[in-house]
């Protein structure tokens, strides 16, 4: 199995690329963004040493079709989806905030909430709240979007104060990210699925604001399956997930957090293989489709390379 870790591609108008922990974007003329969603995953920081296959295509097409599924609620980014695993869309001035919305206690909330923390983001946190238990209602905890190492939370409050956004914009993408995750929720649950968290990214073109990068993938959000849900919560076992946080677990379970002195476990063929099983499985409960697997046959970076240039000459 085949997975694409790393592109360097040259295409007509290229300004730059920029070089993610997963995605590899390029810049057209200031104008056009290519995004490619390569088979790289990372954790706690760090990229982790091996690809997993269709994870990219996965995570692309899974965003493509959210975009088009929202685009109702507020404009986007996307203009097209020349290859499986790449997005062309309008280069946008990203805000340096993710917004983060959660609906249930668990992750680093649940982590930071069993330490005694009662208050994430300015949001305030009932007392006695238990792992996996819902939120009264979905709380807004945003983040300031690091370049590298961890993004810290951060209250509206301090957004606006630090003038990081401003206090109308906010209010623009606090209500779209309100309505996005109910949408996405929505969606979910037409499928058997609790859409418990995610995040969104927004930005700025000619003055008006615009829903960027990914939505709803398992990279930036979480989902539980809804049968069995308030069962595992009444007993206090672990929900049975489909989200990056089973590969988070697993490198915990192999004394990784990337913390000093650690040392990154092998990632072997077959735990590569059964994590590329795991995106499939989420992209076929979240879309209700059988994921059709891109070719495999030649060189992937090749494919891209073709469909790429083909679509941005037929814009000319």
């Amino acid at each position: 199995m085949k997975a694409l870790t790393k592109t360097e591609f040259h295409f007509d108008g290229q300004k730059s690329v920029y070089h993610g922990k997963v995605r590899d974007v390029y810049d057209i003329n200031d104008d056009l963004i290519v995004m490619v969603a390569t088979d790289r995953i990372s954790a706690f920081d760090v990229v982790l040493p091996k690809g997993i296959p269709f994870k990219g295509q996965v995570l692309n097409q899974i965003a493509a079709k959210f975009l088009d599924q929202t685009a109702d609620i507020c404009p986007n980014w996307k203009l097209a989806t020349p290859d499986p695993m790449v997005t062309v869309g309008l280069k946008c001035e990203g805000f340096r905030v993710e917004m983060i919305i959660r609906s249930i206690l668990t992750g680093s909330a649940w982590r930071a909430y069993k330490e005694g923390c009662r208050e994430l983001c300015g949001v305030k946190l009932p007392d006695g709240m238990r792992e996996n238990e819902r939120f009264p209602e979905p709380i807004v905890t945003p983040t300031t979007k690091a370049d590298e190492g961890h993004d810290l939370n951060i209250s509206k409050e301090e957004i606006i104060k630090q003038g990081i956004v401003s206090a109308e914009d906010y209010a623009i993408i606090e209500d779209w990210t309100r309505k996005l995750f109910a949408r996405g929720q929505e969606i979910a649950s037409k499928h058997g699925l609790i859409l418990v968290d995610t995040k969104y990214e927004f930005g700025k073109r000619d003055g008006k604001c615009y829903l960027i990068d990914e939505i709803h993938t398992p990279d930036s959000s979480r989902y539980f399956y809804a049968d069995g849900y308030e069962e595992k919560l009444a007993k206090g076992e672990p929900q049975k997930q489909l989200s990056k946080e089973f590969v988070r677990q697993w490198l915990i379970e192999h004394n990784f957090m990337n913390e000093p002195g650690q040392k990154m476990p092998e990632i072997t063929d077959e735990y590569a293989k059964s994590v590329s099983d795991r995106y499939i499985e989420l992209y076929e409960h979240i879309t209700g489709e059988k994921f059709d697997k891109a070719a495999e046959e030649g060189d992937i970076a090749a494919r891209i390379e073709r469909n790429v240039k083909q679509y941005l000459a037929s814009r000319k």
